[in-house]
């Protein structure tokens, strides 16, 4: 595998450790999906970008469901990976929001430094990248002639890829042992807030992005706005992971404009600007 490089440790996290509730169900939401985006190349730190976010990448896409793959780290039934620092290595797509989900969930969990990430841009940029992540692939599947698809989760032990489902590496980062003892990290998905943390994500899949209706965008928008006019983040007084996808989701948008008539809104996003781990993956978003 090409050379990785962690990024220097620098998180603050916001709050305390306990997570208290907050509003039940404020974002119910119908439908959304959550794949995997292609990308080419580079090693560094985490990100990765869908085709269609860079005119002219040949990198990874979205997967037709047949070439998911959907392992999981755990013990017993939980999956057949163990968990434990330093063995797991994550492919990230330059541009791609699912990429900068877990760029950002990585510093909020204080697993920077135990976590490789390798970052794809153009394959002609980061070809080391492209053959170690086709390697990973035909490591898993034998003869494997599918996309390389990024986000993805590979075993560096075995050199297989564990998953390429984006929810799923979420929340098998959750438990894994962080490099940082005794450090306070914030629960991201509490189980209180499972279902408000499902639908918000939804939601800002189907509502807002730039493909979104306007209408539809400017209601989740006021939605949202009202939401932070009571409380500190989206889904009450503690960060969750509810948080990153609405910073995520927003960054891919103009919101000079859609901002500035929600105040509330505007002043969360700049509170999050500043904060270590959202600050230091703006220099993936490309």
């Amino acid at each position: 595998m090409p050379k990785t490089v962690s990024r220097a440790s620098s998180t603050s996290n916001s709050g305390t450790c306990p997570t208290s509730p907050a509003t039940s169900h404020a974002y119910a939401a119908t439908t959304g999906t959550s794949g995997g985006c292609a990308s080419a190349a580079r090693t560094s730190g985490p990100v990765a970008s869908p085709a269609s976010a860079r005119p002219g990448s040949a990198g990874p896409s979205v997967p037709p469901r047949s070439h998911g793959i959907r392992s999981r780290i755990g013990v017993g039934a939980a999956g057949g990976f163990y968990p434990v620092p330093h063995r797991y290595q994550l492919y990230l797509s330059e541009g791609c929001p699912r990429s900068l989900r877990l760029s950002i969930t990585l510093d909020l969990l204080g697993l920077q430094d135990s976590v490789a990430t390798t970052i794809l841009a153009l394959p002609a940029e980061t070809p080391e990248a492209y053959a170690s992540l086709r390697g990973a692939y035909e490591a898993t599947w034998h003869h494997y002639e599918g996309p390389l698809t990024a986000p993805a989760l590979c075993d560096r032990w075995s050199g297989r890829i564990v998953s390429n489902h984006t929810p799923d590496i979420l929340r098998d980062l959750a438990g894994l042992p962080t490099c940082h003892d005794g450090a306070c990290v914030p629960p991201l998905h509490p189980p209180a807030l499972a279902a408000d943390i499902d639908d918000l994500r939804e939601l800002l899949d189907r509502d807002v992005t730039p493909d979104a209706q306007p209408d539809a965008r400017s209601a989740t928008m006021d939605l949202l706005n009202r939401q932070l006019a009571a409380h500190s983040y989206a889904l009450g007084e503690e960060l969750t992971a509810a948080d990153v996808d609405v910073w995520v989701a927003l960054t891919h948008l103009d919101t000079t404009a859609l901002l500035a008539r929600h105040s509330h809104l505007r002043d969360y996003m700049r509170r999050l600007d500043e904060h270590p781990a959202f600050h230091d993956a703006q220099s993936v978003r490309a």
